[in-house]
């Protein structure tokens, strides 16, 4: 397999990472490459399917792909980014009285 003439299917599942590498056929479908993965059978996919091509968002599953694309597999996220920063925050607080984590990294 020509590493020029390859597409990608990429999924991060809460425990395992999955990166597969498919020949590219003429004509293939994001949905096409999923399915040929074989990634269905190795873990449980997220329902409805949400694709993405390098990080932009599919409208259209059967989009059609360009060699060296990676159809990106979307899950929805399990908590909410802002409240990781809170609690980050709050267990390391920086303020009139308290060095930033800035200072610990220099000793």
């Amino acid at each position: 397999m020509s590493k020029l003439a390859q597409v990608w299917v990429a999924y991060a599942a809460q425990t395992q990472q999955f990166h597969i590498s498919l020949a590219f056929q003429e004509g293939m479908t994001a949905l096409d490459a999923v399915e040929q993965s074989g990634i269905c059978s190795q873990t449980d996919l997220p329902e409805p399917l949400l694709l993405g091509i390098f990080g932009t968002r599919l409208q259209n599953l059967q989009q059609k792909l360009q060699i060296g694309d990676r159809v990106e597999i979307y899950r929805t996220l399990t908590i909410n980014p802002k409240d990781i920063r809170r609690k980050r925050a709050a267990e390391n607080p920086v303020g009139l009285y308290c060095r930033g984590n800035r200072f610990k990294q220099l000793k």
